[in-house]
């Protein structure tokens, strides 16, 4: 993902008055799909500019970034990807991923 171009749409979605969400990884331990720094906006429709890794993961992070835009509040995130059903979600890191949401408003 640029770098530029992530900025660019923060500040589009400040400037025309909406909401969103950004969600960075914030600290990793074990195998994860993403490294630190990894940063996707979530917007108000469930749409993503960016990943912080996909599968099941991400799903749990976009779910969290619904209650952050409604709350205006920002919150950490522990994604366990140690554990889950034998490889349905596509497969499993064996890692831990804490996330950063924060509202962009």
């Amino acid at each position: 993902m640029n770098t530029l171009d992530f900025y660019e749409k923060i500040m589009s979605i400040q400037e025309k008055g909406n909401c969103a969400a950004v969600a960075t990884v914030i600290r990793t331990k074990g195998s994860t799909p993403r490294e630190t720094g990894a940063k996707m906006i979530i917007y108000p429709d469930g749409q993503i500019f960016g990943t912080i890794g996909g599968g099941c993961g991400e799903g749990e992070v976009i779910e969290k970034a619904f209650i952050v835009m409604d709350r205006g509040i920002p919150l950490q995130h522990q994604v366990d990807l140690t554990e889950g059903l034998m490889y349905e979600d596509g497969g499993i890191c064996g890692g831990i991923m804490n996330v950063f949401i924060e509202p962009v408003t």
